[in-house]
């Protein structure tokens, strides 16, 4: 039989069994609720796309964008541009506004610079 002192713990697990409940407690007190998880995986995943990460980051390099514009700078047709904007204007990602019978796009606020940048340096980060 295998004593306590005999137990060989992985890389990722914890070798005493006896979790500090005040830290899990208060850990517990700030954490993301199940409903804001599902929306934060629903950002993640929109932001996940190729495409739609390479039209934020020219949106953010140029403020504002028609959709032909975008075409062109990412390199795909207009209806997947179209299709990748709905998308995001429906998650509150993306604005537009109409001049004439042209539509053009620009992130939807600061929040959204800040988590492109921020992104944008943890890869010159990590390499």
């Amino acid at each position: 039989m295998n004593s306590s002192s005999d137990v060989v713990a992985g890389l990722d697990g914890c070798v005493v069994q006896e979790p500090d409940a005040a830290r899990v407690a208060a850990t517990r007190d700030r954490l993301v609720t199940p409903d804001e998880a599902t929306r934060l995986a629903e950002l993640f995943r929109l932001l996940g796309d190729p495409t739609r990460a390479r039209l934020l980051y020219a949106l953010l390099e140029a403020g504002e964008l028609c959709v032909c514009d975008l075409s062109d700078a990412v390199e795909v047709t207009d209806t997947a541009v179209s299709h990748a904007l709905r998308l995001l204007r429906t998650a509150g990602i993306v604005a537009s506004r109409r001049a004439g019978r042209m539509i053009y796009y620009r992130l939807a606020d600061a929040h959204v610079r800040i988590l492109l940048d921020l992104s944008r340096e943890h890869l010159k980060e990590t390499g």
